[in-house]
């Protein structure tokens, strides 16, 4: 058994973008596991509908 896993997981959020309101994307997550338990998220970002990769960061989590 491996002590130290990355693992990626692509799942549905709802996000807002102030240029145009709210949009629902796919938002792909990687993650450090340690003995199988989540310990840090290295990295997280979306694809848009054209296909391009952009950063979480520009857009807010809509609740």
């Amino acid at each position: 058994m491996k002590l130290v896993q990355v693992k990626r997981r692509t799942r549905s959020e709802n996000r807002y973008s102030p240029r145009m309101g709210r949009l629902t994307t796919k938002v792909t997550y990687i993650k450090k596991y340690v003995a199988g338990i989540p310990v840090k998220t290295l990295h997280k970002y979306r694809e848009t509908y054209y296909g391009e990769v952009k950063d979480c960061d520009v857009c807010q989590l809509y609740v």
